[in-house]
């Protein structure tokens, strides 16, 4: 039995994994929620938290070039900094992308409750068992979730490019409340929306299963926050032609519903559905090799660094991760497990910069001032949401 991951994940795999990670909840969830914030300002929001990114990309790139292994951040902070920083940087990203996970199975969860007319006590039963099904997929190897990723790339494509088309077909309409933002207002919704960003963070957290990763992880992280970016910029411009969202209702919303026509709302939603469902494979696989790392080390149980007899898989890592997304389901809403995930993951890559100043000067490929402003940009969002 081996005690190291296959590296059998290349480039386009890589580059699927992060949009597959991004494009779902981020575009048919946070979007709106950030519009029903920032009001006219989203496209400046949504600018604000792609830079963001972008530095924090970079870091994680850099870090992951250095040290290609699984577990993100958790392994840079005892690799580059102290043990502390990583256990630390471990139950933060745990916590925030267990949170993303349970947003997009709960989102779905509405979305198929509202579609089939099925009641809306039945949403948390549906979103515990989504995890539960990916869970079972991620169990049978990244070989085959890249398959069914690059399918639901494909579908949650062309779902936002229906809404776009759709939206921006109708006549141009104003707000029947038209929003008042703030600054602050303006740094909230850019939190909020920083978190549908960090898809890229499953590229470097699957370090040891990459091919090459000194030379893929950067160019898959570069390439997926660019497509993302222009993305939902275009989303959120079709947002805002058609009227844009005075308040967020998680128990109907999704941007589905600010198109007239219902067929095309139909398609709408189910790329969305599908997309969302993409978002909980990667994440459920991400977060399994950080809690897998914690368990190389000793900072979890032993037990869950168990790997399959093949090398493929971490079951009992998968399971952990698996009970606390059904946790996190169980207990919150859509809104509350976004922001829940929102200041957790803003804290965890401020750990990532700082960690990335600390790689010599013989590996680096990025100037410290990105590493710089990624930090800054973190902390900044974080204390300046908490203020609005």
């Amino acid at each position: 039995m081996t005690d190291r991951l296959i590296r059998n994940t290349g480039l386009s795999g890589a580059l699927v994994i992060g949009l597959g990670s991004i494009l779902g909840t981020g575009a048919y969830v946070s979007v709106g929620l950030s519009a029903s914030i920032a009001g006219s300002w989203l496209v400046w929001a949504i600018v604000i938290a792609a830079v963001t990114a972008l530095c924090n990309g970079l870091s994680s790139a850099q870090l992951a070039a250095a040290h290609p292994v699984s577990g993100g951040t958790y392994e840079y902070g005892y690799q580059f900094l102290n043990p502390l920083s990583g256990i630390v940087a471990g139950w933060l990203f745990i916590v925030a992308k267990s949170a993303s996970a349970a947003t997009a199975a709960l989102a779905v969860a509405w979305s198929i409750s509202v579609l089939l007319t099925i009641s809306a006590t039945s949403v948390t039963v549906i979103a515990i068992g989504l995890l539960f099904l990916f869970t079972l997929f991620v169990l049978s190897g990244v070989r085959r979730t890249n398959w069914l990723n690059a399918l639901l790339v494909a579908v949650s494509l062309i779902g936002l490019g229906v809404f776009v088309a759709a939206a921006f077909a109708q006549p141009s309409a104003l707000p029947e409340t038209p929003p008042t933002p703030s600054s602050l207002s303006l740094f909230h919704a850019a939190a909020l929306m920083f978190v549908a960003f960090t898809g890229y963070g499953r590229i470097a957290t699957m370090g040891e299963e990459i091919s090459e990763p000194r030379r893929n992880i950067p160019k898959a992280v570069v390439l997926t926050l660019a497509v993302v970016s222009a993305i939902y910029i275009a989303v959120g411009l079709a947002i805002l032609h058609v009227g844009g969202i005075s308040s967020f209702d998680e128990s109907r919303f999704t941007i589905a519903s600010l198109l007239a026509n219902p067929d095309w709302r139909l398609l709408v939603v189910i790329g969305g559905v599908v997309a969302m469902s993409g978002v909980v494979l990667n994440l459920v696989l991400g977060v399994s090799r950080v809690v897998l790392a914690m368990g190389r080390r000793g900072d979890l149980p032993r037990s869950v660094a168990k790997l399959s007899s093949n090398g493929h898989a971490a079951p009992a890592a998968t399971w952990v991760t698996f009970a606390i997304m059904a946790l996190i389901a169980l207990f919150g809403g859509v809104q509350s497990a976004w922001t829940l995930s929102a200041f957790t993951v803003l804290v965890y890559y401020g750990i990532t910069n700082i960690a990335a100043l600390r790689v010599s000067a013989e590996q680096r490929f990025i100037p410290k001032w990105v590493s710089v402003l990624g930090l800054i940009s973190c902390f900044g969002l974080v204390i300046l949401a908490a203020l609005a």
